[in-house]
């Protein structure tokens, strides 16, 4: 694989989606978005393809036993992410930088693997509670998911300072600014 990797993971509801966004709009940075694989449902007005490939149960576990995918993941029973190694292979081909927005788990996977090749950015909420607040204000999950994704927070935060850099997002201009600043820092060495 030619082309270097960006990962950013983060709770759900840290902003780390948002960043990536501001980061392609502003467009000086060679690199294009992975799109990862779920075997979840499309929620809101998500397309195949570009937010995720959303596969079947049956067919994401048949690119498992295919061996795939660079990383997967279950991130809560029975919901499956993973990055295809065809998506960074794409990328390489296009002579780009692959970005990456997975889940703690799996970037600590892709950065074990890849090691110089990849920097892992830890994308913090400033506080548990600010981030549900940003769960319920987006009001595409139940207070079930929320709950679970609060539980699921905890364990991500803990597991920040294995990551490269930790970028806390309580200013998103802030925020972007210094992924922006860690990201070409990286791609210039």
């Amino acid at each position: 694989m030619n082309g270097k990797v960006i990962i950013l993971s983060a709770p759900s509801g840290s902003g780390k989606s948002t960043i990536i966004s501001a980061l392609m709009k502003q467009g000086d940075i060679n690199m294009q978005f992975s799109v990862s694989a779920t075997n979840r449902a499309p929620r809101g007005e998500e397309v195949n393809g570009r937010d995720y490939h959303f596969l079947s149960d049956a067919d994401f576990r048949s690119e498992i036993d295919a061996d795939a995918f660079l990383e997967y993941e279950e991130v809560y029973p029975g919901r499956f992410y993973g990055t295809l190694k065809s998506e960074i292979d794409r990328i390489a081909a296009a002579d780009s930088n692959a970005v990456m927005d997975i889940d703690v788990n799996g970037a600590l996977r892709v950065k074990d693997k890849l090691g110089d090749r990849a920097i892992s950015i830890f994308i913090q909420p400033p506080s548990i509670d600010e981030l549900r607040r940003r769960l319920e204000s987006r009001a595409t999950d139940s207070p079930e998911s929320i709950d679970a994704r609060i539980d699921r927070a905890k364990y991500e935060l803990d597991q920040a300072p294995r990551f490269d850099a930790r970028i806390i997002n309580d200013d998103l201009e802030r925020a972007v600014a210094d992924a922006r600043r860690v990201i070409l820092d990286f791609l210039n060495k």
